[in-house]
């Protein structure tokens, strides 16, 4: 019976979102704004109803019931809870299921706790929202319906991929999709400020939470994701410019720039078709993605690979939803009146150009991503690789960071080139002096592109904190923290890049118990296999010790074998330090008692993986600091008031 209510009340919430969407479009045709208070508790008991059937799925995961299609085909007895759990969405109807809730719930909260938004773009926002999730309840229960039944029901389940029974599937994909659906909302949003002609600093200040805090799961998720797949695959990289991989990175750099934009049109009424614009862009690529994971097209460890009649829905909502948003856009940006001018030198250029290069690195990436896609469909065959990405987003991606350092030293509305040229003048001669040090240091063992990396990972870092200085730091407001941290986060994980891509040192032996490998200063000795058994596992496990500098560590790397679906996986033995990650990788058994290992000593490489919990962490402190001074705002005016 669990199955069978989690289904009705999916029925139940899409039922909800047309009688929303039909509230809606008899308000505001109507001028009927009182139907607003109609609207509200729909969207609640919307939100609550998709939450419920999850609930249910989750239920049905953790009892092994495998009358259930989607447990029989991805769960197992054997499997510990943790993956029983965390296998509700590592799937494709499952992952949509979360999708769906997500967006379910965000849509209550929109209509529970909005109070900033005019009554008519409230009430517009709302029908977007629930036209967006009118397609996906359809794509669920017409096409991906995560509540199947089986009859009869197998012994047991076909297990999980095994690459997927890992902790990170329990957090990874949850950030992703909070992340996706957080650009829903700044989408449906904009449609709705569109709708009413409200494109005005009060949209975006609604907005902007929405904004943040989907920017901040979606880094938090890459970041995660980044480092799954690094200790996970057994291939020594952090990113593989992998088709997906890429899918999550293109509404990460759009929202990017809609934060920025959002800001600005909140704080100075200004970028106001930026604003909106973005928000279509920021959320068509969140479905560009979608479709890319789950039409079929992609073969990939991260692609969902299902049926093509699936994509060719996903490919249907995607035209429907951008290309009516386009169009809107198209018809209505004519109303939208030009917010506050600014000059040439002044913040909001710098913010502008900082929108233009990340919109360029997201139509390189897009391009880079899409063009094998169409080049195979007619019936050619090209690979576009890390090498594309690497120079051609890269340059650019240096310049960005620059135009970032340079962004906070430049005054609203109006400044003197001079004077933003003298604030320049420390990040100048740090990058100056970096170009010394590292050209004494690594001239010969550095390319290019990682040594103009360190160069101005270096000028960032020390122009990131440029705004505090002069400044009483306990009156500092919170979200100027915020943007602090984020900016050095983002000088840290350049660091880490470019270390990692300069100075990496990779070593492919074969060995017997009791031979010794030197590298990298690294003394590695070899001991013996073990054989070992874990919950739905078993291993062959090596025993090595690591010695550097006198102090000897005993890893151990292992190649595991899963029973069910038959798969064998390698697990890295990851040894840290201050200075860099070694990294073990145990391979086959070769000729004479030999075994394949693969060696790689990985300067700093763990900044790629701080950097990016700094740049959440300034996300984080911006929102609470932005929504902490307008509770205080409206506490100060209600006393003034009383």
């Amino acid at each position: 019976m669990i199955a069978e209510a989690g289904l009705a009340a999916l029925w139940f919430a899409a039922v909800l979102a047309l009688l929303q969407l039909f509230l809606v479009g008899m308000g505001l045709a109507g001028g009927k704004g009182e139907v607003l208070g109609a609207v509200r508790p729909v969207a609640i008991l919307q939100g609550v109803l998709t939450a419920a059937a999850f609930v249910a799925l989750i239920s049905l995961f953790l009892r092994s019931d495998m009358s259930v299609l989607l447990v029989a085909t991805n769960s197992h007895s054997a499997k510990p809870w943790l993956y029983k759990f965390a296998g509700t969405w590592g799937n494709h109807e499952g992952s949509m299921l979360l999708w769906v809730t997500v967006m379910g719930v965000a849509g209550a909260a929109v209509a529970l706790f909005e109070r900033a938004l005019k009554r008519d773009a409230h009430m517009a926002t709302l029908g977007a929202q629930a036209a967006i999730s009118l397609g996906f309840y359809a794509f669920l229960l017409f096409s991906s319906n995560p509540f199947a039944r089986i009859s009869p029901a197998p012994a047991d389940g076909q297990g999980l991929n095994p690459l997927l029974q890992d902790p990170g599937l329990a957090f990874h994909p949850p950030t992703l999709y909070l992340g996706y659906v957080g650009l829903s909302v700044a989408f449906s949003f904009a449609v709705g400020a569109l709708l009413t002609r409200q494109v005005d600093a009060a949209f975006a200040r609604a907005m902007r939470p929405w904004v943040l805090a989907a920017w901040v799961m979606l880094t938090l998720g890459i970041t995660a994701g980044s480092y799954w797949a690094y200790y996970e695959l057994g291939w020594g990289g952090w990113w593989f410019w992998d088709p997906v991989e890429n899918a999550s990175l293109m509404p990460w750099l759009a929202a990017t720039a809609l934060l920025h934009s959002v800001t600005v049109l909140a704080t100075r009424d200004a970028l106001r078709a930026w604003t909106v614009m973005l928000a279509v862009v920021a959320f068509s690529m969140s479905m560009v993605g979608t479709f890319l994971v789950r039409s079929g097209i992609l073969t990939s460890v991260h692609a969902f690979a299902v049926d093509p009649e699936r994509g060719s829905f996903i490919l249907a909502l995607l035209a429907l939803y951008i290309g009516g948003a386009l169009a809107l856009f198209g018809w209505r940006i004519g109303t939208v009146r030009e917010g506050a001018p600014f000059e040439l030198v002044s913040r909001e250029t710098f913010l502008v150009v900082n929108n233009l290069l990340l919109s360029v690195i997201l139509g390189l990436v897009l391009i880079g991503t899409l063009y094998p896609l169409m080049t195979e469909a007619f019936g050619h065959k090209v690979s576009v690789g890390a090498p594309y990405f690497d120079r051609i987003a890269g340059p650019i991606a240096l310049i960005l960071l620059i135009v970032m350092a340079a962004g906070p030293l430049t005054r609203w509305r109006r400044d003197q080139a001079r004077a933003v040229a003298g604030r320049m003048l420390i990040p100048a001669a740090v990058a100056l002096a970096a170009v010394v040090l590292v050209g004494a240091l690594a001239w010969g063992r550095i390319g290019l592109l990682p040594y103009c990396g360190l160069v101005v990972a270096l000028a960032v870092g020390v122009g990131s904190l440029a705004p505090l200085w002069k400044r009483n730091l306990r009156r500092t407001p919170l979200f100027t923290y915020g943007m602090v941290i984020a900016h050095l986060g983002c000088a840290v994980s350049l660091a880490g890049m470019a270390c990692d891509s300069a100075f990496t040192v990779e070593k492919l032996v074969a060995v017997r118990p009791g031979d010794s490998i030197e590298t990298a200063g690294w003394t590695l000795r070899f001991q013996r296999i073990l054989p070992l058994a874990g919950d739905n596992w078993t291993a062959l496990q090596a025993d090595v010790i690591a010695e550097r500098s006198g102090r000897a560590v005993v890893i151990h790397p292992q190649s595991r074998f899963f029973a069910s679906p038959p798969t064998t996986t390698t697990e890295a033995a990851l040894l840290t330090r201050w200075n860099g990650q070694l990294y073990v990788v145990l391979g086959q058994e070769a000729d004479a008692g030999r075994w394949q290992m693969r060696i790689w000593w990985k300067p700093f490489v763990t900044l790629i993986w701080l950097g990016g919990i700094m740049i959440a962490l300034g996300g984080l402190l911006a929102l609470v600091g932005r929504e902490r001074r307008g509770w205080l705002m409206k506490w100060r005016a209600r006393r003034v008031m009383a």
